[in-house]
């Protein structure tokens, strides 16, 4: 396969940036430092001279000589080519340290003068590449640098491979790139060190694939086109480019249901090869690329006589992939696919639709090759795409859907009902459903543009809302045109009323706003006979009552589960089921709670709705980190928070609970950066709710990070921001007692008994044990620095036995080993056992580092008999009394900070203020204090 060398480059390209190639870079980068060579290699136009060149600039700084050569097919003839490119213009630095005749020779080969080749001079040219590379050695690290190593010129190579194979402990690195096709990259490898390290590129994810579209100046594609850019490209960054580049130079969109357009300069790469293949090969190609599943059988159906010899001869090409396995046909590359059809007259394109619309077995799949087949209206056509899309969403296949209701609407007559505005209207909310928002924004856009009927434009106004997610404040203007659309019509006016509750709680931050909002919207739906969109409104109000402590709550979640129930409601992640949910959750009822959102979880996954899934996997993932089990709680988050990036739904709220469970079972720093990142983007959107959801995370990520200080400014302002928003439930984000223990790590001992006070109260009206016992646990810490151990030791043993009993295993871990740090304050033995233990049974591993360190037995000093000096700690603040006894035992500032939870900052600052308070200078006064002796 050859690439061109003319790819145009975007307009608006901008510095190159290595994308989805951090752990092959670092694996590269890693042989590097340690003096080693590497050998990247992939398919073509996988990103292997973008890898290269970055690493070249990285560690070319590092090296006294950089010799380059970057060769290509064209001159692949010509001999010695790359070695003039990587010698030509240092030899003179090192030519008279050559011998004689290794001079001669490799000169001659340099400058073409004479008549050297490996036969006449071999030993004596092969030895003059060596030595000039040792020379060169001799002044300073060497770094030869090589792309495209398949285009070099026979003898190039073998010189090149001679001298590498010998360099030994010679300061010289080889950084190479090759073409592969597969995994033939040994071969290549004799032109470097023995030791050399293979990194093979792969494609792109969909994901990685949209951030490079952004990065060159493609920017507000739509996901459904990013999708297909990728599958079309098959991750290839090259591919992909060209693709986003002809779509950005294209007007006119391709009709749903086909290929993307493919550029001449990518038809010329991949379609090479059809020249050797015969006129009916080719055609048989061609039905192959516009099926969805193409077989042999298929083939034969749409008229393809000979179909078995003429695609043998086109995997003899390379043109299809062999398949042991199964009767399907593969393309190589999808790109062969999609090019070959491009390549394709109009006509002929509709000829083979035709054919296969009668010889596919699927009935979806017959439909949308009728309407490809098919040009203008036709009522006939429209309503067997309008069966198919219905077949499809059944299957649960939205994204189908919503592509076949855009063909019907494209083939339907503008006087039949329903009307072609009315199928683009479901195809829009068939999208919706599916992620694709940003499709389903411009499907209804462009249906506002002509529509008149009030249903269709409230209609095609409440997907322009949706498609906005949790960003309500970009379309705060729709709302007064959609309540101006719905007249006094109560159907309309409650879909308008129901996203007016949303309004008022994620723009302006009002529970009772949205509470009385989405009751109102219950009531008119009731009125108009819409039970769907008053159970959702009822789903709303039984939320926001939940979340209020509002005593309706119960009385509400009854009538919003009562029957009948639309069953496509009742597993929307913002139905009635999450109702459910949400209050076995906060009841403290977690095995009931696990089995009813994986029974959602099932369903949305059926039905193909995709918003629905990333939200239900993160409940999931919060059930788990609740229950305890840490490991899958991550693994569940990381889940939701990769499909939520690749479909741009609920990014915010997966990344806060990823960091959630990051801080339970992963990586501190990643649990940091994730919960900065969700706060930032909620802060964006305007979205008060999910900013103290985010900043919550980002609080206990701090207390778990031993930043205390940084914990309690977080979670004050969720405090805040809770008592603004109406939330009196402290089962709703448990971050009570993450605060009250930060409060305690930095003194401020009232503050969090009044926190405490407080919260008990709400915790006891509702019945939220599990709350109610963390609250103990936290107020156990405020006696134990209040010098009540006894007292602590007794409620820090029941807590922990009744976060036990309610299975709230990551809470029992905690308070174990609040008791266990308890307990070596005091004579006797004592032990972190058991908070080990607890902690290894969660596989809470940041927790366990603090256990492993806390267990770490300070230094051991002579028994002294207390000193009348050390009174003057009775006037210290309980943090101060704290660090203070800890220096006085020997422990050194970081031992101090992991020992109370704290920064190492925190322990500076504080002994700053025990200098002062005791009229000392230095933590070695504290030590004379702690031995009676007077400070000097």
């Amino acid at each position: 396969m050859t690439v061109r060398r003319d790819f145009k480059e975007p307009a608006r390209c901008r510095p190159e940036l290595l994308i989805g190639r951090e752990e092959l870079s670092t694996a590269a980068r890693e042989q590097l430092v340690r003096g080693g060579s590497v050998l990247l290699h992939g398919p073509a136009g996988i990103g292997k001279s973008t890898v290269l060149r970055t690493l070249a600039a990285e560690y070319s700084g590092a090296a006294r000589t950089v010799l380059r050569c970057s060769a290509t097919e064209s001159e692949s003839h010509l001999p010695f080519l790359a070695l003039a490119d990587l010698l030509g213009l240092v030899v003179d630095r090192v030519s008279g340290r050559l011998p004689a005749a290794q001079r001669t020779a490799l000169e001659s080969a340099l400058t073409g003068r004479g008549e050297s080749t490996l036969q006449r001079d071999g030993l004596a040219l092969r030895l003059a590449v060596l030595s000039t590379l040792r020379a060169l050695a001799t002044e300073g690290p060497v770094l030869v640098v090589a792309d495209d190593l398949q285009w070099l010129d026979p003898a190039s190579a073998e010189l090149l491979g001679f001298a590498a194979r010998r360099l030994g402990d010679t300061p010289v690195q080889l950084l190479c790139a090759v073409r592969t096709e597969g995994q033939e990259y040994d071969r290549h490898l004799r032109a470097l060190p023995p030791d050399s390290v293979a990194v093979r590129l792969n494609p792109l994810s969909r994901v990685q694939v949209a951030e490079l579209l952004d990065h060159r100046g493609y920017t507000g594609l739509p996901r459904s086109t990013v999708r297909d850019i990728h599958r079309t490209s098959g991750g290839n960054p090259l591919f992909a480019l060209e693709l986003g580049r002809a779509l950005a130079e294209n007007p006119t969109p391709p009709r749903p249901g086909e290929p993307l357009h493919v550029p001449t300069s990518l038809r010329a790469l991949v379609l090479s090869r059809l020249e050797m293949l015969s006129d009916e090969a080719r055609r048989t190609l061609l039905v192959a690329s516009a099926g969805a599943r193409p077989t042999v059988a298929l083939l034969h159906a749409a008229g393809r006589d000979n179909a078995e010899a003429e695609t043998a001869q086109a995997a003899a090409l390379g043109l299809l992939a062999t398949e042991p396995e199964g009767p399907a046909l593969r393309f190589a590359h999808p790109l062969i696919s999609a090019a070959l059809y491009a390549e394709a007259p109009a006509q002929e394109r509709r000829a083979v639709h035709a054919a296969l619309s009668t010889a596919a077995s699927d009935p979806i799949e017959r439909a949308r090759h009728l309407a490809l087949a098919t040009t203008g209206t036709d009522p006939e056509v429209a309503a067997r795409l309008g069966e198919a899309a219905t077949q499809a969403r059944d299957r649960g296949a939205p994204s189908v859907a919503a592509s076949l209701g855009l063909l019907a609407a494209r083939h339907t007559p503008a006087e039949t009902v329903p009307g072609p505005d009315e199928r683009r209207l479901q195809a829009a909310e068939d999208a919706i459903t599916a992620g694709e928002a940003d499709l389903a924004r411009d499907i209804a856009r462009e249906v506002l543009t002509r529509a008149t009927v009030p249903a269709d434009r409230v209609r095609a106004w409440m997907v322009v809302i949706e498609a906005a997610g949790q960003a309500l404040g970009d379309v705060d203007a729709v709302f007064p045109q959609a309540l101006a659309d719905a007249g006094d019509d109560p159907g309309l006016l409650a879909l308008v009323h129901y996203q007016l509750a949303w309004r008022g709680l994620v723009v302006q931050g009002d529970f009772a706003q949205g509470r009385e909002e989405a009751a109102h919207a219950a009531q008119l739906a009731a009125r108009a006979g819409d039970r769907r969109s008053e159970l959702l409104a009822l789903a709303f109000q039984a939320q926001a009552e939940t979340l209020m402590g509002h005593p309706d709550a119960p009385a509400t979640i009854k009538r919003a589960l009562r029957e009948p129930q639309d069953p496509q409601v009742a597993c929307h992640h913002n139905g009635p089921g999450l109702v459910r949910f949400r209050w076995l959750l906060m009841s403290d009822q977690l095995a009931e709670a696990r089995t009813t959102v994986t029974a959602l979880l099932r369903e949305v996954r059926r039905r193909g709705m995709v918003e629905s899934e990333v939200h239900f996997l993160r409940l999931l993932a919060e059930t788990e980190l609740r229950s305890g089990h840490c490991g899958r709680a991550l693994d569940l988050a990381r889940e939701s928070l990769r499909l939520a990036r690749d479909s741009g739904i609920g990014e915010v709220a997966s990344a806060l609970l990823t960091s959630f469970a990051e801080a339970a079972g992963g990586d501190v720093d990643r649990a940091l950066a994730l919960a900065r990142e969700a706060a930032e983007h909620a802060e964006v959107d305007g979205d008060q709710m999910y900013v103290s959801r985010a900043l919550a995370a980002l609080g206990h990520a701090q207390l778990v990070a031993g930043d205390a200080p940084g914990t309690v400014r977080s979670l004050r302002r969720v405090r805040d921001l809770e008592l603004g928003l109406g939330i009196t439930d402290p089962a709703r984000g448990r971050w009570h007692g993450d605060l009250a223990e930060a409060l305690v790590h930095t003194g401020e001992l009232a503050e969090a008994r009044d926190l405490i006070r407080v919260t008990r109260e709400h915790a006891l009206r509702l019945g939220r044990e599990g709350v109610l016992a963390v609250l103990d646990r936290a107020e156990a810490q405020v006696r134990a620095a209040r010098g009540e151990h006894e007292a602590a030791l007794a409620q820090l043993t029941s807590a922990q036995d009744r976060l036990a009993k309610l299975g709230y295993g990551l809470e029992e871990a905690r308070a174990a080993f609040a008791l266990a740090a308890l307990r070596t304050r005091r004579p006797g033995p004592a032990s972190y056992d058991e908070a080990a233990r607890l902690f290894r049974r969660c596989r809470a591993l940041p927790w366990l580092r603090q256990v492993e360190a806390a267990a770490v037995p300070a230094p051991a000093e002579p028994v002294v008999a207390p000193s009348p000096a050390l009174d003057a700690l009775d006037g210290l603040a309980a943090m101060e009394r704290q660090v203070a006894a800890l220096v006085m035992e020997g422990a050194t500032n970081r031992e101090i900070a992991g020992r109370l939870f704290i920064s190492v900052k925190t322990v500076e600052a504080t002994l700053t203020r025990v200098y002062r308070k005791l009229g000392i200078r230095s933590r070695v006064d504290i030590v004379r204090l702690a031995a009676g002796r007077r400070p000097t």
